[in-house]
């Protein structure tokens, strides 16, 4: 059994470091593609995106009070607000929320 874990182990590593190095190797010049280069763009965002919002709505105990601060903090962000009041009013929101109106 321990010899099988020491082979998923180099698999695995293997896999990180190709998928590291191969684009360097592969791709020497400038990426000139709008579009994929609009795409790499966005990869972090997405993903920061996909990691973060699920957990927003989990957080909480009650997945209303996640959405409401979800919104409040959109709203908040569009308006101007920095990113420390953004988290205040979203903390804010479901504190209240969970406080007041959701049992």
């Amino acid at each position: 059994m321990t010899h099988n874990i020491y082979l998923y182990l180099a698999v695995m590593a293997g896999v990180t470091y190709a998928i590291r190095v191969l684009p360097l190797t592969l791709l020497r010049r400038q990426i000139r593609n709008r579009f994929l280069r609009s795409f790499l763009y966005y990869v972090p965002y997405i993903t920061l995106a996909v990691m973060t919002f699920p957990a927003i709505i989990d957080a909480t105990q009650s997945p209303a009070a996640g959405a409401a601060a979800l919104l409040i903090g959109i709203l908040a962000a569009w308006l101007g607000a920095g990113l420390f009041p953004v988290a205040v009013l979203c903390c804010a929101t479901v504190f209240l929320l969970e406080l007041f109106l959701i049992h």
